[in-house]
């Protein structure tokens, strides 16, 4: 009998898909090695819960024996099925939230029969790719019976947690009395361009990646396949080896519903190679970005997966990283300079105004947080050369002429998300505060203690796209600028159209009122540097040091003649 847990095997990769790799590339060879390896990864983890499950509850299920003889029965009759199956992403992502689950290290409001439970869907889709004759039961969340990589079929009778029995016989594929061909079914739809093919999964309890969801099928695929279209012919114009690449890796997408625009949602999980999550695009060229971006992130995964990047012992510590609200650990700056690696090189070949906008910010904000990266002592050797290598090929990147107009616009960006980070994140001591100009230098840097932001700091980046790429649409929205892009305020549409003074005497009011937040400091420190006021550049390096000199002041103090003298100190 063939067997689903073959001997180990090593997993070797050629010096070139191993320089590829560490320069952030990786053509089609480089990542067939890395689904190679991904699937002695996902055996093992899917191995490590059958061991650990074999004493769980089982619920109203039948026991995980019969899921397994029904999965051995479909290897047997078509292994290449259930290969594609196990390699499904979502798959990934349930075995190992499982046994984190059994192991005692994640939480759910499931119940845990349905997450061990899940065998039998995953029997039962081995089944049906196999063109097998079978009985069994699978289980219902939320109403809907699942089978991985197939589709979900509507049973409210089961209510929130039950079971529904799946058979097939000569008739055809049913699921709690209902066929597969019925109304109540719905199959994964199929997203389709010239040389790539993806599954879009509405429906796959697992498929957010970090916590369950119930299925949600889409009304029509329609408005996918039409960017996608797009999205693919941008990918094999920009770079056609890559767009292969990205080809054979990405397996499934899942959509999630619209987001503000130029603000889209994506994500991956090391869990799910061959995924990538995303709130309905823009376009079709934020659609290639963003697929471009989540490739990444999949490529490093796998990558860590077979070799060590960083000591995990020295990562305690948070770091701000240029494309996030929140302080993130080592490993999480490194998959963000990853990917956005990829994201500067795909808008380094979009040369209009907001391409240009693009290229200019990640490879400012990537090349600040590679050098973050590279004073970290708890990098591997291996990690040190990655970094290196990366900063390496963006190093001439930082050179490249970019139009005047997006290079000032992304200068803003990049002063604004560090210094409102610094504001929302960094706390300075209480000697520091008090202390008077003539102390000389402030000290070390203050104490990180994250803060809880009031808007996204991207919000005059934001702005500053609607700018650049639709100039009408961003005259439509400076009447009430928060009521499309949230948390924008009128003083923040003067600042970004260059009307320095009346965002600057706007910003100084608010303050003096008691509003004060950080995003006004921030935006009256950009306001007073654009006007030469020297109170904005130490506004913008120290703003957490303004706000508690302020505060401690009673608000007493002039804003900019504070940022004034602290000038002499930074």
């Amino acid at each position: 009998m063939p067997s689903l847990f073959p001997t180990p095997r090593s997993h070797v990769l050629t010096p070139r898909s191993f320089d590829e790799l560490l320069g952030g590339g990786g053509g089609p060879a480089t990542v067939g090695a890395l689904r190679a390896s991904e699937r002695s990864w996902r055996l093992l983890v899917v191995r490590a819960l059958l061991d650990t499950a074999a004493t769980a509850p089982v619920g109203p299920l039948p026991p995980p024996s019969d899921a397994w003889r029904l999965l051995t029965r479909a290897w047997e009759a078509s292994r290449q099925a259930v290969e594609a199956l196990l390699a499904y992403p979502a798959v990934g992502v349930w075995a190992a939230h499982t046994l984190r689950r059994l192991r005692g290290s994640a939480e759910d409001d499931a119940p845990l029969w349905a997450d061990t439970g899940h065998l039998h869907a995953l029997a039962t889709a081995a089944a049906v790719r196999a063109g097998l004759e079978f009985r069994t039961d699978v289980p219902v969340r939320h109403g809907w019976a699942v089978l991985p990589s197939l589709g979900a079929m509507r049973v409210p009778e089961a209510g929130e947690w039950g079971v529904a029995e799946a058979a097939a016989r000569a008739g055809g594929v049913r699921i709690a009395g209902r066929p597969l061909e019925g109304p109540d079914w719905h199959p994964l739809a199929e997203l389709r361009a010239d040389g790539c093919t993806l599954l879009l999964d509405p429906v796959d309890p697992y498929r957010a990646l970090r916590k369950n969801l119930a299925a949600a099928p889409l009304d029509s695929s329609a408005g996918w396949q039409e960017l996608f279209g797009e999205a693919w012919e941008i990918l094999r114009g920009t770079d056609p080896e890559a767009a292969r690449a990205l080809a054979d890796g990405l397996v499934a997408l899942v959509p999630r519903p619209r987001s503000e625009r130029f603000r889209p949602h994506s994500a991956s999980s090391g869990d799910a190679f061959g995924a990538a999550l995303t709130s309905f695009p823009d376009d079709g060229e934020q659609f290639a970005s963003t697929l471009v971006h989540e490739f990444q992130h999949n490529k490093l995964s796998a990558f860590m997966h077979l070799f060590t990047l960083y000591d995990d012992r020295g990562t305690a510590g948070l770091h701000y990283a240029p494309w996030r609200d929140d302080p993130r650990p080592l490993g999480g700056l490194l998959q963000g300079v990853y990917a956005f690696f990829g994201v500067t090189a795909f808008w380094r070949r979009r040369p209009h105004p907001l391409g240009q906008f693009e290229f200019a910010l990640w490879r400012s904000q990537t090349a600040y947080a590679l050098r973050a990266i590279g004073r970290s002592d708890a990098l591997t050797d291996l990690g040190r050369r990655l970094v290196a290598e990366l900063s390496g090929r963006l190093e001439p990147w930082l050179a490249e002429p970019v139009d005047p107009r997006a290079r000032s616009a992304a200068d803003l960006a990049i002063a604004d998300h560090r210094a409102t980070w610094r504001a929302y994140h960094l706390r300075p001591g209480p000697e520091e505060v008090r202390a008077r100009v003539e102390t000389g230098p402030s000290p070390a840097e203050p104490a990180l203690v994250p803060g809880t932001p009031e808007r996204g700091f991207d919000t005059r980046a934001v702005l500053l796209r609607w700018l650049l790429a639709d100039p009408a649409g961003f005259e439509a929205l400076r009447e009430d600028p928060g009521a499309t892009v949230d948390g924008a305020r009128p003083e923040d549409v003067d600042l970004v159209t260059g009307r320095t003074t009346p965002a600057l005497a706007a910003f100084r009011a608010r303050i003096a009122r008691g509003d004060g937040d950080p995003e006004t400091w921030v935006g009256l420190g950009l306001a007073a540097r654009a006007e030469g006021d020297p109170a904005g550049e130490a506004l913008l390096a120290r703003p957490e040091l303004a706000m508690a000199q302020y505060a401690d002041a009673g608000g007493r103090p002039d804003p900019l003649e504070l940022g004034r003298r602290l000038a002499s100190r930074v």
